[in-house]
């Protein structure tokens, strides 16, 4: 068996028994059960929710995406052999010890595979809340181009690039189209300040403007845990982002939750804490591959510059990566979430092949 049969590069085509379109974004797909199978394994598995709750399989896949393209490497890889394992792995790790230290539950009922989960359907606020401890990246660039307010807060003169901030800086922004906001542009991905969601708190789906300080408080508290945890490892946890939604719980009380994925190499910056005290930056984290794309491309320009979007896409679809590059990132991901877990991450030969036995023999979802 060669290594691109160990990825899994298509997840969207699982015969999952499903009676609504499979939701497929640029990692994970989405099975919405059946009202009938999402009633029977809440009895069976006796997961702790309404007994009508929706339910829904959640199957990460090995790609890798960056600059919203998704990148094909040599030999036939689709993706980076080990990555969807590493990424569920280190997200349970979080989730668990945020719902151990209580500071909130997460969308996750169950894990039948390291690539799949088992998820109850949430309502999502539409805010991907940024938590920043360094100063790094677009901010970096902003900065240096002479910009200090962002998302309404002013940071001070003479900072330098890579340096902590001299508090967590939360920038929040807005996850997918939202219209009729005051001072909000119609796209996706648009910086806004906490004015802005405490004077619209409904349109951004948050169900009070209390629940503006609580999704504060798990995000600092959040970040603060993570960050606490890494430096044991001697790893600097840079800068992160937080989703969250609501759900109601087995009493029918709504609650605020974590959701999406936390503290992964996807979703943060992780740099390696020796080197960052050597003055150099080696990352733990998808930010080290976005770089190399960087380096790899005469322009550099079609991967910042949004309005040249089709260049990118063509770029992507027309270029092969050398199988080293993904080896090396594959080794990152793997590295990292073993450190954080403190376990060896075990890898699928063939996980596709896998998550169809485990779901037809232990949860009955495949005819």
């Amino acid at each position: 068996m060669s290594l691109a049969d160990s990825v899994l590069a298509v997840n969207n085509d699982l015969p999952i028994r499903t009676d609504k379109p499979v939701h497929s974004g640029k990692v994970r797909s989405v099975y919405w059960l059946t009202q009938a199978d999402s009633k029977r394994l809440i009895e069976e598995k006796g997961y702790d929710v309404a007994s009508d709750a929706p339910l829904a399989i959640m199957v990460i896949s090995d790609r890798i995406s960056a600059f919203d393209c998704i990148w094909q490497g040599e030999g036939g890889l689709q993706g980076i052999p080990g990555k969807g394992a590493a990424l569920n792995a280190i997200s349970n790790h979080w989730f668990k010890l945020f719902r151990e230290q209580g500071l909130a539950d997460s969308h996750i009922l169950d894990i039948p595979h390291p690539f799949v989960w088992i998820v109850q359907k949430a309502k999502p606020v539409m805010i991907e809340a940024i938590s920043r401890g360094y100063i790094t990246g677009s901010m970096w660039r902003a900065y240096e181009k002479g910009e200090r307010n962002f998302c309404g807060i002013q940071l001070p003169e003479g900072l330098k690039k890579d340096q902590k901030l001299p508090e967590l800086l939360m920038t929040p922004s807005t996850k997918g189209i939202l219209k009729g906001i005051p001072n909000v542009p119609e796209q996706d991905d648009v910086n806004v300040s906490r004015k802005d969601i405490a004077d619209n708190y409904a349109a951004f789906q948050l169900q009070s403007e209390q629940d503006i300080d609580l999704y504060e408080k798990l995000l600092s508290d959040g970040f603060s845990l993570i960050s606490d945890a890494l430096e044991k490892i001697d790893q600097v946890f840079v800068d992160t982002k937080f989703e969250f939604g609501y759900v109601n719980d087995a009493q029918g009380q709504q609650k605020l939750i974590y959701m999406d994925e936390v503290g992964t190499p996807d979703s943060s910056r992780i740099w390696d804490g020796p080197s960052y005290r050597e003055g150099k930056v080696v990352e733990n984290s998808k930010e080290g591959f976005r770089q190399l794309l960087l380096k790899s491309f005469p322009d550099p320009d079609i991967l910042l510059n949004k309005n040249r979007m089709d260049e990118r896409m063509a770029l992507a679809r027309d270029n092969v990566l050398p199988a080293d590059v993904f080896k090396q990132v594959s080794e990152t991901y793997i590295g990292i979430a073993e450190k954080i877990t403190g376990q060896k991450l075990n890898l699928s030969r063939n996980p596709k092949a896998e998550i169809i036995s485990i779901l037809k023999q232990d949860y009955g979802l495949i005819d």
